[in-house]
């Protein structure tokens, strides 16, 4: 019988554990972040593991990729909608203070 060859999902395991010791000299607040990018990898398991390719590792890179461009879309969106909001807010701003110096003239 042949063997059969080991999943994604068990690859990308075997990288994490190869890491390990990396991982353990991170600082503390580094190593969830590094957790972080491990899950990122797991969430595109199924599309890598269907890539197939040599290197387990270049799946999970691009995959982390695709994770992080995801959030930085994200924090793009947050910013524009505070920036839009400061905006129309500084415009109320502004018109009361158009209102007030008015009302100070006509006085």
């Amino acid at each position: 019988m042949g063997r059969t060859k080991p999943t994604y999902r068990d690859a990308l395991r075997a990288i994490e554990e190869r890491w390990r010791s990396f991982r353990k000299a991170l600082r503390r607040q580094d190593q969830p972040r590094f957790d972080r990018l491990f899950t990122y990898a797991r969430e595109h398991a199924d599309a890598s593991g269907l890539l197939n390719h040599q290197s387990p590792l270049l799946p999970a890179l691009l995959s982390i990729d695709l994770e992080q461009e995801a959030r930085l879309d994200e924090h793009a969106e947050r910013l524009e909608a505070l920036e839009a909001a400061v905006e129309k807010s500084g415009e109320g701003d502004e018109r009361q203070s158009r209102h007030a110096d008015h009302d100070r003239d006509g006085q």
